[in-house]
């Protein structure tokens, strides 16, 4: 699947083909851009900005677009998913966020900057009758890491508060995520509460 890049900032878009390390097509005009079928198409949100429910509308038929921001928030986040993108993050955000978006694009899913996900898990509101059953399936060490993912505590957070380093809690939320059979944190916490 090829990688389109359209921006009205020229500085964006060398950052971006720095970033991601594969050929990428660049497009100026938004009307030969509207003509691009089965790709992921990476756009500024400032270029698109009024008129990005229509521009997505027609983007979205037949292609994957993530939308890029130099100051995302959370608003725009749920605007951008519920009109058809399939992620949304900082224009600036580091390589390897970059690659992951790319990369969970591709295997259709959703990719969302992970301050905005833990922001969303912290949104979702607790049932009366929690599913901590499920939890009886986890080691103890991965229980707590579980009930702290669920409660939208960042890896650094989890890592203070257990006395781990960020690098086990990431392994342990590796392990529940397969052992839960989620996909990541926002899973477990639409499963936990």
């Amino acid at each position: 699947m090829q990688i389109v890049l359209h921006s009205d900032d020229i500085l964006l878009t060398e950052h971006w083909e720095k970033s991601i390390k594969e050929k990428c097509i660049l497009i100026d005009d938004i009307e030969e851009l509207k003509s691009v079928t089965g790709a992921i198409i990476i756009i500024n949100y400032s270029a698109c900005n009024s008129q990005c429910e229509d521009i997505l509308k027609q983007l979205t038929q037949t292609n994957k677009v993530l939308i890029l921001h130099r100051t995302p928030n959370i608003d725009t986040a749920k605007y951008i998913l519920t009109h058809g993108a399939k992620g949304y993050g900082n224009a600036l955000m580091r390589d390897h966020f970059i690659i992951s978006a790319i990369e969970t694009i591709r295997e259709n899913m959703i990719w969302l900057y992970p301050e905005f996900t833990t922001m969303l898990i912290a949104e979702i509101p607790s049932k009366k009758n929690n599913n901590l059953l499920k939890l009886d399936i986890l080691s103890s060490r991965e229980k707590e890491v579980a009930l702290l993912l669920k409660d939208a505590l960042a890896y650094k957070e989890i890592a203070i508060e257990l006395d781990i380093t960020p690098r086990t809690v990431k392994a342990h939320a590796s392990h529940i995520y397969k052992k839960l059979a989620v996909k990541d944190r926002l899973g477990l916490a639409l499963l936990l509460k």
